[in-house]
This record gives structure tokens, C-alpha cells and sequence, in this order.
């Protein structure tokens, strides 16, 4: 072996202290400085893109935290919604036997209700938003008979409509004035 080379390392086994030779004087033997990181540049660098991944999911489980603490923490109260003016409407349905009605029925919206196999005679009376068209339709089943729908606003009459026959049907409706005319009451929402 020349003085250039350096012995081939093996596993390390206990040495004696009397038998460690220090780095620094191998290199001072071999006549090359000590190097100070053993590692090729492409593994020191290898944990760092890791290293970004961390930090890049930190942030995001901070921000989605963030943003769940604010939905639970804020406690504003929201507007409660502005209550609809409504109008008193009675559906009436007379005559024998069954029918499937279905009737405006109050909501915000001004949704129509189903009633199935209702036992005539049959009478409603509930609030309409301002602005709708009350309305009630009848549909007579199978058996067919007559029935007949009227409908009023107010206290007064509006229309009458007569089903008759197998499956027979009538439709009873009427005009209510836009909110903000005066007319109506305010309703509960």
C-alpha cells in the first residue's frame, strides 16, 4: 500500500482507544483535506423536497382549521326573514264520495299542497302570500260523481267550478293584490 492510498474500511469494531486514527490525521497522511459531508450533493438534497411537501400540507391543515374555526366561531345572528304579507283565502269542496285536492297553501314561496283521498265535503281556510293566485283544483276518482270548488278571498266569493263523471275535474281560482298595496295583513313566517 502507498502512503496515497487509504486502507479499505470495513464495519467498525471496537478499537481500543490507542488504535482510533483520528480523520483529520488520515487526511494529513493521504494529503487531502478532511471532508466535511461524506454524502453525494444528490442525498444531501434528497430530504428536501420532503421537507416542502411537509411545510406545503402545514399550511393547507392550517388554513382549512382556520377556516372551520371561523365557521364555528362566528356567531353573528343572521336576519331573520321579513315576514310575508299574506291574505285569508277559503277553499271549499262540495259533493259526495273522494277526491284528490290540491290548494295554495301559505309558504314564501306559494307552494301548492295535495291532500289524496279527502272524504267530501271538505273546506280550508289558510294565508296566501300577496302577489299569488289562490287556486284549488279537484280531481274526482274511478267512481267519478260531482263535486263542486269554490274559493274565497276575504270573506268573498270568488268563483265556483262543478267536476263531474269518471275522473272528472274542476279548478276554482282568484286574484290577490301585489304586497304593498295595503291590502292584506302581515303574516307569521
Amino acid at each position: 500500500m502507498s502512503s496515497n492510498e487509504l486502507p479499505e474500511r470495513t464495519a467498525p469494531e471496537k478499537e481500543s482507544p490507542a488504535e482510533e486514527t483520528p480523520t483529520k490525521d488520515l487526511a494529513e497522511l493521504s494529503g487531502r483535506a478532511p471532508a466535511e459531508n461524506t454524502a453525494p450533493e444528490d442525498e444531501a438534497t434528497e430530504g428536501s423536497p420532503d421537507r416542502r411537501g411537509l411545510l406545503i400540507a402545514a399550511a393547507v391543515l392550517l388554513a382549512c382549521g382556520g377556516l372551520v374555526g371561523y365557521g364555528v366561531l362566528n356567531t353573528k345572528e343572521e336576519p331573520k326573514p321579513r315576514a310575508v304579507p299574506t291574505a285569508e283565502v277559503t277553499y271549499e269542496v262540495t259533493g259526495t264520495g273522494t277526491a284528490e285536492i290540491a290548494y295554495l297553501a301559505r309558504s314564501e314561496a306559494g307552494t301548492a299542497a295535495i291532500e289524496k283521498g279527502v272524504t267530501l265535503p271538505w273546506k280550508k281556510s289558510v294565508e296566501v302570500p300577496l302577489g299569488k293566485a289562490p287556486s284549488v283544483a279537484i280531481v274526482l276518482g274511478e267512481k267519478g260523481g260531482r263535486a263542486s270548488c269554490t274559493l274565497a278571498i276575504q270573506g268573498q266569493h270568488v268563483q265556483r267550478a262543478t267536476a263531474m263523471g269518471e275522473f272528472g275535474r274542476a279548478t276554482c281560482s282568484g286574484e290577490l293584490p301585489a304586497a304593498g298595496t295595503g291590502e292584506g295583513r302581515p303574516g307569521n313566517v
